[in-house]
């Protein structure tokens, strides 16, 4: 699902649509899609302004 409304433009095909629902609540669907709506908002406004990693993960490092 994450793909499919973060691409441009959102790709949410009526087959997705009908598979998310038969797992999630209506409520719970409007909850992951706006929590995934949110982190692409951000993920688009800091490279709009050159917002990079504050480098608190090192890949390979747990």
């Amino acid at each position: 699902m994450a793909d499919a409304i973060t691409a441009t433009p959102a790709r949410v095909t009526p087959e997705l649509r009908a598979r998310l629902q038969k797992r999630f609540s209506t409520p719970e669907l409007v909850e992951l899609a706006a929590a995934t709506a949110w982190e692409n908002y951000r993920a688009r406004w800091n490279r709009v302004f050159g917002f990079e990693s504050e480098g608190f993960y090192k890949e390979g490092k747990r």
